[in-house]
């Protein structure tokens, strides 16, 4: 069964290859888990380019000379790469699927037509190999203390000779086939024990081991790789050696088999890859980072073949991450931290290049660090989605002008800019009412204007428009939203009313926060990002479902924490649900103090809740909850944060990325801003400035708050973290009398030179706990 669903890039078409996976005769797979989303390599990844010059060091010249030989000899006979099914007629690939950034895939065999299926290639009979952990830890500690390492190079010589070799020594039993997702077979301490010795073995042995991956890969693929192939495979993706830039052409050629492997081989490695301790498994998403980072900067460029003599290089290392992403996305809590995948090296590339080549090619044939996002940081998306940002208010400006002109009519300034009037006593009608009458100007610069004050907008009032309206639109009493104390969250009002359009306004007004760089202090859960990525793109049938996303148990809990422990404890009931809990498939809710009732599912009253179906009613009641019963609310908001924010880069994101763009960091730390700070007509030796520090790393974190405030316009850090505000103190040639003084647009506080400790805290408390308002000078 194959399922697959998500916007594509646009001109996205990938023939993502066709896949075939054998079955043996009478034997039933468990269902399997569904497989997250694997990108597709470039077709470079999968073979047909240059393997490389010959390698400049004579421990590998052997090896390149070998595969260009055996890659002429074989000329257009079976490549290694390709599936070969014999004796079998009128066999079809599966259909291509677009392998895009979003797209969700399953694969189940048991559902394919029977000339799809193919026979399981028989597994060549393994080597019978009896050495143990303790045998060979022994054999190490004599080879220590007599310095002959005779034994141990025997064995590391044999085990690595031949991928039937590996298996005969790290698989747990030689006579069971391990064709499960569940369990790869491997014995994985004695591997780990056996790596963890390899780099203090000498330089004879390790070069044996060298020799013998060399002579795994150079084997000749005449069919479909069995299970034996892809455990070595898992195998020797674990080898520490592979951490030392003089392997990396052996590392290389590994990765580029392992990336062409089918889909359905790729299957069985992501599950296998999940059961991978979270110590090595962070080594190996550590190796491939450190591989991509150092053939696009190497150190030593002589150590690597030219680039353009393995173009294919960097494909492949970003496909197999892409399993290990995946293995680890099945996986709650995941092994490693998703950030652990963002490499920082392509914060330095031309990530507009990157984003370009994705937005015209897609997926297809040439390859692009976007059809991978998650090796892509926050910070560097955060770059991609400003510029994209910027490039769309160029383009919307320009043409606002050129209609202008084309009508001869006298241009003006302000036509270039979304241009907000409103009053802070009216301030949310104002605002909406703005929003409202200027849609069509949405995607230009945001200026904002208060009525009766002189200050110009440079960006400071901006933010303080941003900031004080989300305050009043959340406040309980304007019933949009519920806050919920115990999780500290507000989330979608219920209630049923004739007109959503301020939930559209609201979602407008998020959409501009992230379109003009604004963080805000919303307090979503999580949930409501990955919502709103839900489809990333909107789609062009309106007819079709907006801001439905699959919810579970923990995403309840991050809301509404009583209620989900409530459930939980309903599923884990070992007594009788039916009898004791007295429940139907019926949920009642308040609305303006009448208690209404809605069905779970169709005449769910009558359809009690029993310990069989108790799951049934916890996903519905969930779903209900957090989908069905604000679905016009949150699908209002949804079109209007896209209205703003409607761009391709969006694909690029998680929801937990969406939620620190809009939202920043929460976590303040004073330390890190003063070692970022600039001075202007001060010293940071200064007793003045030695002054304020003391003041303000003593401060608590709500008076930290107010101060950040005071002098950028809000309280949140950006992406890039303290340093990224660019936050300056400048010396104000006034009396000390004076109060501090801020210009929010440039990140500014002028401070006077005050005399002492005490005075500098009085005035400065003074000032951040009355800035409100705007003047000029």
């Amino acid at each position: 069964q194959l399922s697959q669903g998500s916007a594509e890039p646009p001109s996205a078409e990938e023939g993502g290859g066709g896949a075939e996976e054998q079955e043996e005769e009478g034997e039933k797979e468990k269902e399997r888990e569904k497989l997250l989303p694997i990108p597709s390599a470039s077709s470079a990844a999968a073979g047909g380019l240059e393997r490389g010059a010959k390698n400049q060091f004579s421990t590998f010249s052997n090896f390149i000379t070998t595969i260009n030989q055996k890659k002429e000899g074989i000329g257009n006979r079976n490549s290694p790469t390709q599936l070969v099914i014999p004796n079998i007629k009128n066999v079809r690939d599966l259909p291509p699927i677009c392998l895009d950034v979003r797209q969700k895939q399953r694969i189940s065999i048991d559902t394919l037509p029977q000339e799809l299926k193919a026979p399981i290639p028989p597994e060549p009979s393994l080597p019978i190999r009896t050495k143990t952990v303790k045998d060979f830890q022994d054999d190490v500690e004599k080879a220590k203390s007599s310095g002959d390492w005779k034994a141990v190079h025997d064995f590391y010589t044999t085990t690595f000779d031949s991928f039937l070799e590996i298996n005969a020594a790290f698989k747990k039993d030689a006579s069971s086939p391990f064709n499960t997702i569940e369990d790869s077979g491997i014995d994985a301490k004695f591997v780990n024990v056996v790596y963890d010795a390899l780099l203090n073995t000498p330089q004879d042995v390790q070069k044996s081991v060298l020799k013998g991956v060399i002579n795994g890969l150079l084997q000749e693929w005449t069919g479909p790789r069995t299970k034996d192939d892809l455990r070595a495979y898992c195998i020797l993706l674990q080898n520490p050696q592979f951490s030392n830039t003089s392997t990396y052409v052996i590392y290389a050629h590994l990765l580029r088999q392992i990336a062409a492997l089918t889909e359905a081989d790729h299957h069985f490695l992501v599950h296998w890859s999940k059961k991978i301790s979270q110590k090595r498994f962070k080594q190996l998403v550590d190796r491939l980072l450190q591989f991509i980072s150092l053939r696009l900067f190497p150190a030593k460029p002589e150590e690597f073949p030219p680039m353009v003599k393995c173009t294919w290089w960097i494909p492949s290392a970003a496909k197999v991450l892409a399993l290990f992403n995946a293995a680890n996305c099945l996986i709650s809590p995941p092994i490693i931290s998703y950030t652990d995948f963002y490499n920082s090296t392509l914060d330095h590339i031309d990530l507009m290049e990157e984003y370009h080549n994705w937005q015209c090619y897609g997926n297809s044939h040439r390859f692009s660090f976007c059809q991978y996002p998650f090796i892509i940081s926050i910070a560097a998306k955060k770059v991609i989605i400003q510029r994209d940002s910027e490039q769309q208010m160029i383009s919307i400006a320009r043409q606002s002008l050129v209609d202008k002109v084309s009508r001869r009519q006298k241009p003006d300034m302000n036509m270039l800019f979304l241009n907000v009037k409103v009053r802070r006593t009216h301030l949310v009608s104002d605002s909406l009412d703005e929003l409202a009458r200027k849609r069509a100007d949405l995607k230009k610069k945001l200026k904002v204007t208060f009525v009766g004050e002189a200050g110009l907008d440079m960006g400071g009032l901006t933010k303080e428009w941003f900031l004080l309206l989300i305050r009043q639109i959340f406040h309980p009493d304007y019933g949009m939203f519920t806050y919920h104390k115990d999780s500290h969250c507000h989330w979608f009002s219920s209630f049923k009313c004739d007109n959503y359009s301020e939930f559209r306004l609201v979602g407008a007004l998020m959409g501009l926060a992230v379109y003009n760089s604004i963080t805000l202090d919303i307090r979503f859960p999580p949930c409501c990002y990955k919502k709103l990525l839900s489809p990333p793109i909107v789609p062009c049938d309106h007819s079709t479902l907006v801001g439905i996303c699959a919810v579970t148990l923990d995403d309840l809990f991050q809301i509404m924490p009583e209620l989900a422990h409530g459930l939980s404890e309903l599923l884990s009931y070992e007594g009788n649900v039916e009898e004791d809990f007295y429940s139907t498939f019926q949920v009642f809710q308040e609305e303006f103090g009448v208690i209404k009732s809605y069905n779970l599912k169709p005449n769910g009253d009558k359809i009690p809740v029993t310990n069989q179906n108790r799951k049934e009613y916890v996903q519905l009641y969930v779903d209900f909850l957090l989908n069905k019963s604000i679905y016009k609310q949150f699908a209002a908001f949804y079109y209007g944060f896209h209205s703003v924010c409607a761009s391709y880069a969006l694909l690029l994101l998680r929801p937990e990325e969406v939620e620190i763009l809009v939202c920043g960091s929460p976590e303040l730390d004073m330390s890190a801003l003063q070692r970022s700070t600039q001075y202007e007509g001060y010293q940071k030796t200064d007793l003045t400035i030695r002054y304020f520090w003391d003041v303000v790393l003593g401060f608590s974190l709500d008076l930290q708050k107010k101060l950040l405030h005071f002098a950028t316009g809000s309280d949140r850090v950006p992406v890039g973290g303290m340093a990224d505000l660019n936050f300056k103190i400048s010396k104000s040639e006034t009396s000390t009398d004076w109060l501090p003084v801020a210009h929010t647009c440039f990140n500014q506080l002028c401070l006077p030179p005050y005399k002492n400790k005490k005075e500098l805290k009085q005035k400065l408390i003074i000032g951040i706990s009355n800035a409100e308002g705007f003047g000029l000078e």
